[in-house]
């Protein structure tokens, strides 16, 4: 019998079983102490943080905002996908597992969570192989309002807090906005996000204040931006008027709408010419240094 072939078989179903293995997430409790404002002490009280580590980083990190409209999160196409794909270019990703209306909270318990994994990933940077100025945000959808306003809603941080991770800033170095959610009380608002976020009868004032086209100053990191023409659920001009806005305060920042496409795609695979996305997006990163050439 010739065991050659069965060895070499067992051989590259360890090496897979490997691969695999070295690929799975670490999950984190976000706030070990627990979480501020929280409600209970269940799980959907206790937001995540779920880390893709490369085996070899390049420095760069990404928090990871799934959408879902603030009630909910898409986590495969919007979280776990786009953590391999960001693995596979060396990124460390951070996906956050962020409280929202259908676990009992609105604002401002997720951009808490968004701001907490920014300074997470920026305070522990040495023990992730990181480059603290380095540390960008990517969201989809309400996640990608969630990013925008982790971009233009910021502090840098409490030199005296005990907690040595309040100590670093909130501030993204750059933000990926995919058919992001953007404006609030505008006839192309996604309703359904705004009201799970700020309720009802928010006052105009708070929802003005999360209307992050509004919001954006000379002090917001470079961004990329993408959406879809077709997009009739987050229509493009959530994307334009953010875009417009940071030209007027000379921000860097690129903007690609695609001709065919509904809202939520991910990656894109299924849809030709949004699923260059990611190539325009890793040269984007490239060119602006963040990751090697």
């Amino acid at each position: 019998m010739n065991v050659r072939p069965l060895l070499l078989g067992i051989a590259f179903a360890l090496c897979c079983s490997h691969v695999v293995l070295a690929a799975e997430p670490k999950t984190e409790l976000l706030w070990p102490d627990g979480a501020p404002g929280a409600t209970g002490d269940e799980p959907k009280d206790k937001p995540q943080l779920i880390m893709y580590l490369p085996e070899k980083p390049n420095g760069c990190a990404i928090v990871v905002t799934p959408g879902g409209g603030y009630g909910g999160l898409a986590m495969g196409h919007e979280g776990h996908e786009i953590g391999q794909w960001l693995n596979s270019l060396g990124i460390t990703a951070f996906i956050c597992d962020y409280r929202h209306r259908n676990k009992g909270y609105g604002h401002p318990a997720p951009l808490q969570d968004a701001q907490r994994a920014i300074r997470t990933a920026r305070a522990r940077a040495e023990e992730f192989h990181l480059d603290p100025q380095k540390i960008g945000i990517l969201g989809f959808s309400a996640g990608g309002h969630l990013a925008s306003t982790a971009a233009t809603h910021f502090d840098s941080g409490k030199p005296d807090a005990a907690d040595p991770i309040e100590r670093v800033s909130s501030r993204p170095d750059f933000a990926v906005l995919c058919y992001p959610v953007i404006a609030f009380n505008k006839e192309y608002t996604h309703r359904g996000s705004q009201q799970n976020l700020i309720g009802q009868d928010a006052s105009p004032e708070l929802a003005a204040s999360l209307s992050n086209e509004q919001q954006v100053t000379d002090k917001t990191p470079p961004c990329f931006l993408w959406h879809t023409n077709e997009d009739n659920g987050v229509p493009a001009e959530n994307s334009v008027y953010f875009y417009l806005a940071l030209r007027k305060h000379k921000v860097p920042a690129e903007l690609h709408i695609y001709e065919k496409g509904p809202h939520g795609i991910g990656l894109g695979k299924k849809f030709p010419g949004a699923d260059q996305w990611p190539t325009a997006c890793e040269l984007w990163l490239k060119n602006r240094g963040y990751i090697p050439q």
